[in-house]
């Protein structure tokens, strides 16, 4: 935030000089309303401005999509992981056309999502359920929560058990490997 601050203090101090107002005449505010008097100035800062939102937005959360699955091919999903003001990962897991469970073959009883963390380890997430909107018949999953470990990726298994301790060999959906600061 203090990088938006600099940046967009760093902009005004261009626009003033682009438009040659003296400074020591006159206050900021009065140089801002001069500014923003000009049609070209304002369309540049408003540029400005919306560039720094995206990027403050952007830089927060990194999102992967999962990779095609062997198991459920139609399956389409992402994963986005940004820290929150404690340190933790917050996770939004969202998946859509994912087969109903009990479909697959063999059948299984729950969807479970993963991390893999940085130390190697495999700590569950949380179940997925799949299910479909009122109008649509599109299946649809999402799982929101908060880890303390650094995720490296996400994945999703097909369980026989939703209280499972350690992921099944049937991976239905992975990300490609997280790289978070």
């Amino acid at each position: 935030m203090k990088i938006a601050i600099i940046f967009t203090t760093y902009i005004i101090f261009i626009i003033t000089r682009i438009l040659k107002f003296n400074k020591k005449k006159q206050n900021k505010i009065e140089i801002m309303k001069k500014v923003m008097t000009h049609r070209s100035a304002r369309m540049f800062l408003s540029i400005i401005i919306s560039s720094l939102f995206l990027l403050t937005i952007s830089s927060c959360s990194v999102r992967k999509s999962f990779l095609t699955s062997a198991v459920v091919p139609a399956a389409r999903g992402t994963a986005k992981v940004k820290t929150d003001n404690n340190k933790n990962y917050v996770i939004e897991i969202n998946v859509v056309d994912l087969a109903d469970v009990s479909r697959l073959q063999p059948s299984k009883k729950s969807y479970v999502a993963w991390v893999e963390t940085d130390q190697n380890e495999n700590i569950k997430l949380g179940q997925l359920v799949s299910s479909s909107s009122f109008m649509s018949k599109q299946m649809k999953a999402s799982l929101e929560t908060v880890s303390a470990y650094k995720p490296l990726r996400i994945f999703i298994t097909a369980e026989d058990d939703s209280n499972a301790l350690y992921p099944d060999r049937l991976t239905v959906l992975t990300t490609e490997k997280f790289k978070l600061k």
